[in-house]
Order: C-alpha cells, then sequence, then structure tokens
C-alpha cells in the first residue's frame, strides 16, 4: 500500500528536484524488411517503423499526465543499418537514402530521436560496414533525428583499430559537414567498446539483433533527486552516504519500472528493461557534477573524483536491481562535458581535464561523452583518444564510448553552444603530442587474456 508521505516525496522530486522519464524508447526489429531492392527496402522500413511505433509519442504524453511524472523523449532504435542494407546498399550513397527514410519515418511519428544507423565491427568490416561508415557524414548531415553509432571493440574480440584509424576521419568529415552549426553533427555519433543491445539512450542506442521483434526499454534520471538526499547526510560517513545512494537509486528506479510497464501495457509491446542510468541535462540542479560536489570534492575532477563517481555508479546500480524486474541499458553515471552545466564550468577553470575525464571513465557506465575539442584536431589525435577509450572498455570489461566534437574554426579555450539538451561547454585543449605512428599499424589488438572462460 502507497502511504501519503510516499505521495507527498515523490511529488517533490518532480516538482523540485527534476526527476524525470528521461526517455522511452522503442526498439523494432527491421531483420524481416531486408530486400535486395532498395526501393523496395526502404517502402518497408518507412512502414514497419510509422506502423510498430505510431502511437508511442501519443502514449508518453498520455502516461506524463497520468502519472504526473515528465516523459521528456520518445525514441526509436532499430537493428543496426549495416545488416539490414547489406543486400541492397551497393553505394554509401545507398546507405544515405535509407538514413533520410529513417528521418522520414522519425518525422512522421514525431519522435525525438532514431538510432540505428549503426555497424557493429569490432572484429572486422564487412563491404557494407564500411560503406554505411564512410556514409555517416553525409548522412548525419543532412538528417536531424537520425543517430549513428559504430562498434569498435569488445572483451571477447579486441580492438578493430583499422575501423579505429577510419572514425577518426569520419568524425572530422562530419564535422565539416555541419562546420556552419559548430560542428553538431558529432553529436549524433557514437563509437563503443561492449556496446549494449538494449540500451534507451541516444545517441548509441540500436535494436540488438538477439532482441525480440519490438520491445520498450526505458530511461529514467534524477541527478537532483540525488543530489538532494547527499545534502541531507553532508559529513556522514561513507556507509551513511551509501545507504542514501542506494535508497533514493530504488525510489527514482520504481518511476521507470512504473511508467515502462504502462507503457507496454498501452502499447502492447514487451517490456524490455529499465536503464538506471543518471543522466544530467543543462537545467540547474540537474548535474552529476553537483552530486560529486556535494559528497565534498570542490569541483569535479579535484582529486577524490574518480573515488566519488565510483560510490555513485555502484550504489546506483545496488538500488536500481532491486526495483526493476529487468534492468539492463548502460545503468550507472553519464558524464557528457556540454550537457551538465557544473562540468563544463569546472572544465572552464581547469578543474576538469580530458585526462581526467578519461580516468573518471574507468568507473562510470559511459566513456568520453560531448566533448568540445578544437577544430584543427588531428584525425590521428582523435582516434588515439578513441583507442585508450575502447582498451579501458576491453580490459575492464565494461561498456565505454567517446562522442567528441571537434569544433570546426574553434580553438581551446573559446565556448561553444549547442543548445538545447546538449548544452554548452569550452573547447577543451588536447595533446599537442601525436600517435600517427600507432595508429597506422592498423589490424586487431587481440582480446586479453581474462575474455578466454569457456
Amino acid at each position: 500500500m502507497v502511504e501519503l508521505n510516499e505521495v507527498f516525496e515523490t511529488n517533490t522530486m518532480i516538482c523540485d528536484e527534476n526527476l524525470d522519464v528521461r526517455t522511452i524508447t522503442m526498439g523494432i526489429s527491421l531483420l524481416d524488411c531486408c530486400d535486395s531492392d532498395l526501393d523496395a527496402l526502404c517502402g518497408k522500413i518507412y512502414r514497419k517503423i510509422t506502423q510498430s511505433a505510431g502511437d508511442l509519442v501519443r502514449v508518453g504524453d498520455e502516461i506524463g499526465l497520468d502519472f504526473g511524472i515528465p516523459v521528456i523523449n520518445k525514441r526509436v532504435s532499430v537493428t543496426p543499418i549495416s545488416i539490414v542494407g547489406s543486400s541492397a546498399c551497393r553505394t554509401c550513397d545507398d546507405f544515405v537514402k535509407i538514413a533520410d527514410t529513417l528521418e522520414e519515418a522519425a518525422c512522421s511519428i514525431g519522435v525525438n530521436f532514431i538510432g540505428g544507423f549503426s555497424a557493429l565491427v569490432q572484429k572486422g568490416m564487412t563491404a557494407a560496414d564500411q560503406m554505411l561508415i564512410r556514409s555517416m557524414p553525409k548522412a548525419l548531415s543532412r538528417t536531424e533525428r537520425v543517430c549513428g553509432s559504430v562498434s569498435l571493440a569488445s572483451t571477447k574480440t579486441g580492438i578493430d583499430m583499422d575501423a579505429v584509424k577510419l572514425m577518426g576521419t569520419v568524425i572530422k568529415e562530419t564535422a565539416e559537414e555541419t562546420k556552419d552549426r559548430d560542428s553538431v553533427g558529432c553529436s549524433k555519433l557514437v563509437v563503443f567498446c561492449n556496446p549494449s543491445d538494449d540500451n534507451p539512450f541516444m545517441a548509441g542506442a540500436f535494436h540488438g539483433v538477439t532482441e525480440t521483434d519490438l520491445v520498450i526499454n526505458v530511461g529514467v534520471s534524477g541527478p537532483g533527486v540525488v543530489k538532494t538526499a547527499i545534502s541531507k547526510v553532508r559529513g556522514e560517513n561513507f556507509e551513511v552516504l551509501c545507504e542514501t545512494i542506494k535508497k533514493t537509486a530504488f525510489k527514482v528506479t520504481r518511476v521507470g519500472q512504473l511508467v515502462a510497464k504502462e507503457a507496454s501495457k498501452r502499447l502492447n509491446v514487451p517490456f524490455g528493461i529499465v536503464d538506471l542510468s543518471l543522466a544530467p541535462t543543462p537545467a540547474v540542479g540537474d548535474s552529476i557534477a553537483d552530486i560529486i560536489q556535494e559528497m565534498g570534492v570542490e569541483y569535479i575532477g579535484a582529486p577524490g573524483t574518480t573515488a566519488a563517481l565510483a560510490i555513485l555508479n555502484d550504489q546506483v546500480k545496488k538500488g536500481g536491481v532491486m526495483a526493476s524486474s529487468y534492468v539492463g541499458g548502460l545503468s550507472g553515471a553519464f558524464i557528457p562535458v556540454s550537457e551538465d552545466r557544473s562540468m563544463a564550468y569546472a572544465a572552464e577553470i581547469g578543474a576538469l581535464t580530458l585526462e581526467k575525464l578519461e580516468a573518471m571513465t574507468c568507473v562510470c557506465s559511459v566513456g568520453l561523452d560531448m566533448i568540445p575539442i578544437p577544430g584543427d584536431t588531428g584525425a590521428e589525435t582523435i582516434s588515439g583518444i578513441i583507442a585508450d577509450e575502447m582498451a579501458i572498455g576491453m580490459i575492464n570489461q565494461k561498456t565505454t564510448a567517446v562522442r567528441i566534437i571537434p569544433v570546426c574554426g574553434k580553438r581551446a579555450g573559446d565556448r561553444v553552444e549547442f543548445g538545447g539538451l546538449l548544452g554548452s561547454s569550452p573547447i577543451m585543449p588536447v595533446s599537442k603530442y601525436g600517435c600517427k605512428g600507432f595508429i597506422d599499424r592498423g589490424g586487431r589488438i587481440p582480446a586479453p587474456i581474462h575474455s578466454f572462460k569457456n
């Protein structure tokens, strides 16, 4: 039985502490759309998406009104397009045509984003994979809602360094294609190690080939709720701190479970997972950095930051798994620089550096996320940054990612304004020393010894 004080507590979380359901994402398998004729394939894709997710936005809005819980985004993820389009696509422009179809379908049903313009190349690239990857700059620059991702590495297979090298060039080209908009195309492109098949968050969402035909995945977020809870135990020992985060994460996740089950029922689509991730926004009071600073670190990036983030990530998982039937996705703390007002400020004053962010990714859910860097950064340097992050994920058997934005025409210390949920940030400096000889080696970095568990 729900008690009155619990109702008041939840209402306070929503009204004063920025608790929300960040996204309801419908995963849609496009495997049954495969066709050797490109026009027929695009027609099937459009019909499958619009018929399957035609009511998604309406139902999400209705749930938000009925339960008084803000449902911020409604999104769709689809089977990686390099697989779906492999029989029909003969050129990069053929894949661009599929991206146009995805954009048209997303606009038709009114979702914020559609993810899955993706390739899984952690052990090597097919001809279709290479064509899709090379089509990304054009595809992402001419669409507004299509998001792309590439899996470059995994603990089981190692790191495909040929793909890592290629992605450095593709990110540079994507930045150039959207230079009139501060290279914002790169905000829709992410590379992964150990990606999740059921991640509801963009830009990395895709519908894994092991998933059912349709599924509902929900991402819930409440950094402000966690920060407020921690402020009430200021000065207490770590046991009290950890228990507070864990109990708060339980309450936040229960909200996501409620919305996920209701969306599943109303749409008649199976419930997949609740992603426990704490995802910040540029809004005041909705910051991961504020949580770390409330723990006692002066500014995020100072000594103690990585330990504090490790506590946050672990306790969120411990609290969340007790609150939902199925937990999945990324489930932890996101640390996107431009999307977190306090994190961007820490970067501006020099407390937070790219190197410290890399260290923090060893204990958080994702990786180097929404980081603007100078536009003249070389492709091989970007590939080196990607390789470092892929190695962290591979060795530590966790998901890591890179979403980095070389902003054309801007230098370290300049500021970039992306707007909306993408926020703003200073341009962060990168090392002036290169790694071209390392990146040019090519081939594949073998999987670590602990990957052999059979």
